[in-house]
């Protein structure tokens, strides 16, 4: 059957495509990007039923939404994608890179005789490393990603973001006139950080693992035995809960504000997503947990 495609701007005719009567919009966006031209790929396309209507979903059937041989579709051209694995990979290495670089004392910061970090801060560089060496893998060996891609412009804002903290937290851990916390400060925080971590990945192989490969299944998430994942039985999203906890207790151990800045900067951003996908489990499973939290157990 023939389909008419416009252009949400202005409703300007683009093309006719012809596509079989059990096609998807995944086929229409492929036939689009054969038809008008190559650098209009499918994860740059957003197609809608009205010029000011919600984008489909690739796996949506032209039949589901009543669309016979004539009739129109309107495209929005998103602009240049990159995947979110790329994002989340760059996102990642960048804050692991600088906060190294940092704790070697570049004359450049700290001046030619600076001298070499103490024992508090190699803790620090090495949990850091922990940190975001983890979130690379499980970046490229663990999580699935539910969209493709990303506007490419979002990646200069989100690099920003983790890149400068890590420079701003770095730079005032590895100061020459840094003043390490109490013994038990650094005890506590290494232990609770450490916890966190492996709670926070824990969480994360139980996410990977509720989601068949290849597919878009949505589960209720709950414990699966491991004792990092009785979270589950509180809050919606314990990974968030514990890396807002990895953060917290990198915070009392180091006693550096920036590093708590960032923790709470962290908090409000991860809460806003946690609530978001808490009320989307509420909305898909009638009978989803009522007890249950976003983020914060018995309190957000």
């Amino acid at each position: 059957m023939e389909i008419e495609i416009l252009s949400v701007s202005g409703s300007k005719p683009l093309c006719k495509i012809h596509v079989n009567e059990d096609a998807t919009i995944r086929d229409v966006k492929d036939k689009i990007h054969q038809t008008i031209k190559k650098s209009l790929y499918p994860d740059r396309q957003s197609i809608k039923l009205e010029v000011k209507g919600r984008s489909l979903k690739d796996e949506t059937t032209l039949k589901s939404i009543n669309i016979d041989n004539g009739a129109k579709l309107y495209l929005h051209d998103l602009g240049p994608q990159i995947s979110w694995k790329n994002v989340f990979l760059a996102e990642y290495a960048g804050p692991l890179f600088v906060y190294l670089w940092v704790y070697q004392r570049p004359w450049i910061l700290y001046g030619s005789e600076s001298t070499e970090p103490g024992t508090v801060a190699t803790i620090a560089a090495v949990c850091w490393s922990i940190h975001y060496g983890k979130r690379l893998l499980e970046t490229l060996f663990v999580h699935r990603f539910s969209h493709g891609t990303m506007p490419l412009r979002n990646l200069f804002k989100n690099c920003s973001y983790y890149w400068l903290f890590a420079l701003y937290i770095a730079y005032h851990i590895n100061h020459p006139l840094y003043t390490a916390p109490c013994s038990t400060c650094v005890y506590v925080g290494v232990a609770g950080f450490m916890i966190c971590e492996l709670g926070n990945f824990s969480i994360h192989v139980l996410l990977k693992n509720l989601r068949p490969p290849g597919t878009k299944v949505r589960r209720i998430p709950r414990p699966d035995g491991n004792p990092f994942s009785l979270l589950f039985n509180y809050v919606s999203c314990p990974n968030y809960t514990y890396e807002f906890g990895s953060w917290l207790f990198f915070t009392i151990m180091t006693k550096c504000a920036p590093a708590g800045i960032f923790a709470i900067v962290g908090l409000y951003q991860m809460s806003v997503w946690a609530l978001g996908k808490h009320r989307n489990y509420k909305k898909e499973f009638p009978d989803y947990p009522k007890g249950r939290k976003a983020i914060l157990p018995f309190i957000l």
